[in-house]
């Protein structure tokens, strides 16, 4: 399996914090010594993690300009979960909130996702193997250290997956355009999934036709759908409200 990159103070620490012997090796800008980046350095020196300085040239170039905040780490990939880690993650949480990711491909909006998947205390995030962004080093830093913490679960069979979740009592409401009753006139208690599909299209078809209900956002603007990142934060806080 090949090494990651992952880059940004949040990420980071969140490896430093979580599984620290996924490091291999890290690069640090030159000079640069400011209060949130040397006791993180210092931090990584004292567990013995090689690191490297480099010019500002040079790590822009290894994350193709992204904003790397003067940090990149070179890692092993962590912990891959699939269908058969799905037991265990719900057994975690009386009530588990799950969310299920059809066809989002966008790495900015996984890292969004998983963020607030993290937030709202969810116990895991689904998403089908073939219709799903990778979890590479852009989406780790959009999660501002969520990727590191929040188990992302790729499914052979999505809609099989759904319905092995209902077998054991979780509630899967989708989120639809077409639905006939709003998220705040719903039920979101309990064991539940909530589904969120790719911008544009929406769920697919079979994914739609699983779900055991079709919620919608209330529109009031000219604008027609919202980012798939921004509606997800709103059902999934909508859940934790409820559940409160």
């Amino acid at each position: 399996m090949s090494n990651d990159m992952i880059f940004g103070i949040h990420a980071v620490k969140a490896v430093l914090a979580s599984d620290p012997v996924r490091f291999i090796e890290v690069f640090v800008l030159k000079g640069r010594e400011d209060d949130r980046l040397l006791p993180l350095i210092t931090e990584l020196q004292e567990l013995g993690i090689t690191i490297q300085e480099a010019g500002r040239k040079a790590l822009d170039d290894k994350v193709d300009g992204a904003s790397h905040q003067g940090i990149i780490a070179r890692v092993r990939p962590g912990k891959q979960y699939n269908e058969n880690n799905l037991d265990d993650l719900l057994a975690t949480q009386e009530n588990p909130l799950l969310l299920i990711l059809d066809g989002v491909t966008d790495p900015h909006n996984l890292g969004a996702c998983l963020r607030n998947a993290d937030a709202a205390g969810a116990v895991a995030v689904i998403v089908p193997k073939d219709r799903s962004a990778q979890l590479n080093a852009t989406a780790s830093k959009v999660a501002c250290g969520a990727a590191e913490i929040m188990p992302l679960v790729r499914v052979t069979n999505l809609a099989r997956t759904m319905r092995a979740l209902q077998d054991k009592g979780v509630w899967i409401v989708g989120t639809a355009g077409e639905a006939t009753h709003d998220i705040y006139h719903s039920k979101l208690t309990g064991p539940l999934a909530i589904v969120m599909g790719a911008e544009g299209e929406g769920m697919r078809r079979l994914t739609r036709e699983t779900c055991d209900d079709l919620i919608k956002i209330p529109m009031a603007g000219s604008v027609s759908s919202l980012n798939v990142s921004v509606a997800t934060g709103i059902c999934l806080f909508e859940a934790v409200r409820q559940r409160g």
